[in-house]
């Protein structure tokens, strides 16, 4: 018979291996989506963008876009129009999808507002492949890349445009994402391997870059898309903490 002392260490050892196997299942299966939150604690979360999410080209009332619903699962959207002092007065988390160029006076408002602990979440896309009715040079249509006066410069950031468009599987938030013609980001933040995405920490706030805005288009892109809305809010959730 096995000595009670052997048994106890056979006990602990394959009680050992167990919780490895587990930890390792977990790992392999990946993060998990984050669930809703009840609308009394659904923080402001403004938003910024020139690409057709809350109402499509047309301006029909369709009730925005499979984006923005998964969004205001967890967030009480404020659009703004401008990062002017006045309009990031509304909220304390940003997200900027593919925005307009901003007025220069504008850009110093927003380094301003992220050094005394504003965070932002911004898709800056070098290369846009989303599609668009309207004919270039309209006002309306997205630009086809994301219009840096300056700003990624001087957070230390400089974005690349890819050498080959084509789609593109990539990580945001821990998840994998499918997207078309990402780009890549270098500089003194912390970059990932991909050098999709770049997190600054500036004074008192925070930063985080990632080199694509494709991806938002999640329902249009596939079934090989259905994270990436999720590791949009897994990078929002990063920003609150």
């Amino acid at each position: 018979m096995m000595p009670a002392r052997s048994r106890a260490l056979q006990f602990v050892l394959i009680a050992a291996v167990a919780a490895g196997l587990l930890i390792a299942g977990l790992s392999r299966r990946g993060p998990s989506a984050l669930p809703p939150r009840p609308p009394s604690e659904r923080p402001s979360l403004l938003l910024l963008t020139s690409l057709p999410l809350l109402f499509s080209e047309g301006f029909s009332l369709g009730g925005g876009s499979p984006a923005v619903k998964r969004l205001e699962t967890r967030y009480r959207l404020v659009p703004i129009s401008v990062t002017d002092p006045r309009e990031l007065a509304k909220g304390g988390l940003l997200l900027m999808a593919h925005p307009q160029a901003q007025p220069a006076e504008d850009l110093v408002a927003l380094d301003d507002w992220v050094r005394r602990g504003g965070r932002v979440l911004l898709l800056a896309d070098p290369l846009l492949e989303w599609p668009s009715q309207r004919p270039l040079g309209d006002p309306l249509r997205p630009p086809p890349m994301f219009m840096d006066t300056g700003l990624l410069a001087h957070w230390g950031l400089k974005l690349d445009a890819p050498d080959e468009r084509g789609p593109a599987v990539r990580k945001v938030g821990g998840f994998n994402i499918f997207t078309l013609s990402p780009g890549s980001l270098s500089g003194r933040c912390s970059i990932t391997g991909d050098r999709l995405v770049a997190r600054c920490r500036i004074s008192a706030g925070e930063v985080i870059i990632v080199a694509d805005a494709d991806f938002l288009d999640a329902d249009r892109l596939g079934p090989r898309a259905s994270h990436n809305i999720d590791g949009l809010l897994a990078e929002l959730a990063e920003l609150e903490r």
